[in-house]
């Protein structure tokens, strides 16, 4: 294992494997994954699918995925620890929007293993970007932090691109067309209550105001209301473990009444108290699928 830049805010690491061995489980806010060379099958939550180069992945939170190494595998990793969203003067990016970025990734994204560029310009942009920070880092060092976070950002960008493309929303494949464009539209705008409202969702898509929570109900099969919530309280959990904003923050940013009316409804959907979730360190309403195997890995 080669860990070409290990300064805070990100550690870069460049593997050359012929098997893979699992690596210390932690809970980085954002890991991206590009094959350099090699091919095999990528493992997530005991869904497979192959890989081989170029491919690009984003790895979830979670402690079971692994990958099975047919032929040796070069692996470029991308982390961001969090300390790039808690000390606000040693880079000089808005640090805000940037987050929202990154959590509107990593909230939305489906944690199934697979490919998450869908384009050849794409998967170039990425690749090409990958290469800058890897040299970057190889001649500079610590010198170029500012200048890799510009080129992780446009990682980032890349990203949100493929993911507001592509079904990654949790629906059935033959669902209609429109509850994508609505769902993106709901966690794009997560954090501006007025517009999430269903007179103004009835607007935007052209529905009549009790057809929008019928529509959506039998698409998604969760009420509108519910699942506004449930992707507060995921954007709530990236937040806490995350960042070092405060809980009257986070109420304000998402549209809950207090620090108390968020802490009842954290523990009526999570079953557990916002103080126990930090403390814990585990993600759980963002965990897409339970881990239990279902073939041996």
């Amino acid at each position: 294992m080669n860990i070409i830049e290990a300064y805070k805010p990100f550690e870069i690491q460049e593997i050359e494997l012929v098997t893979w061995k699992q690596r210390p489980v932690k809970n980085n806010f954002f890991e991206l994954v590009l094959v350099k060379s090699g091919s095999g099958t990528q493992c997530i939550n005991y869904n497979e699918l192959p890989y081989s180069k170029g491919s690009i992945f984003l790895l979830p939170p979670l402690k079971c995925h692994s990958f099975t190494i047919e032929q040796p595998s070069k692996f470029v990793f991308l982390k961001f620890n969090d300390s790039f969203f808690k000390h606000k003067n040693t880079i000089t990016i808005d640090r805000n929007e940037w987050f929202k970025e990154a959590s509107y990734i990593l909230s939305n994204y489906n944690q199934l293993p697979g490919d998450i560029i869908n384009s050849d310009i794409d998967r170039n942009h990425v690749s090409s970007l990958i290469e800058m920070i890897l040299q970057e880092s190889r001649n500079y060092g610590a010198s170029s932090i500012n200048l890799i976070t510009s080129l992780m950002t446009g990682v980032l960008e890349v990203l949100i691109r493929n993911i507001k493309k592509s079904t990654y929303f949790e629906i059935p494949n033959n669902s209609d067309d429109r509850i994508t464009k609505m769902l993106t539209y709901i966690n794009e705008n997560i954090d501006k209550t007025a517009l999430l409202k269903v007179e103004n969702l009835a607007e935007v898509f052209m529905m009549s105001p009790t057809y929008v929570s019928e529509f959506f109900k039998k698409q998604v099969h969760l009420s509108l209301r519910e699942y506004i919530i449930k992707a507060k309280l995921k954007l709530v959990e990236i937040r806490l473990l995350n960042s070092d904003f405060t809980l009257t923050q986070i109420a304000d940013e998402l549209g809950f009444t207090d620090v108390s009316h968020l802490s009842k409804t954290f523990k009526r959907y999570a079953g557990t108290s916002l103080r126990e979730f930090k403390n814990n360190g585990e993600y759980m309403l963002l965990k897409r699928a339970s881990c239990t195997p279902t073939l041996n890995v």
